[in-house]
């Protein structure tokens, strides 16, 4: 079983940055893809990046450019570092785990449904 911790969220004002992290309690972390969704009040939970095995990465287009994944493998740990954040950034991000082995190294899954492990998530505000 896969466990993820994020942290790291807060509230912000807009134009601020903030850095998620996400920590799995697992050994075989370099074995797995690893994403970031998000989900806005009353809205479906989205996707925002994802980083395969190989750090290969994925972007949905409305962060795309401002908030780049990354994974310190040594750390068991993923960041999404979020730059000049907008009021519709505000949403609880999740972190989450692929299957072990279950893609080529350099595919990011995107979908919910690719997923297997999540994390309970972590609060981001940002205010205008």
């Amino acid at each position: 079983q896969v466990q993820l911790v994020e942290s790291g969220g807060g509230l912000v004002q807009a134009g601020d940055s903030l850095r998620l992290s996400c920590a799995a309690s697992v050994r075989t972390f370099s074995r797995h893809a690893m994403g970031w969704f998000r989900q806005a009040d009353g809205k479906e939970r989205e996707f925002v990046s994802a980083i395969s095995l190989t750090g290969n990465t994925y972007y949905a287009d409305s962060v795309k450019d401002r908030f780049p994944i990354s994974r310190d493998n040594a750390k068991n740990t993923v960041y999404l570092q979020m730059n000049s954040l907008k009021p519709e950034d505000t949403a609880v991000y999740y972190c989450a785990a692929d299957r072990e082995s279950a893609y080529s190294t350099g595919y990011y899954p995107r979908s919910i449904d690719e997923y297997e492990f999540w994390g309970q998530g972590t609060q981001v505000t940002v205010s205008s």
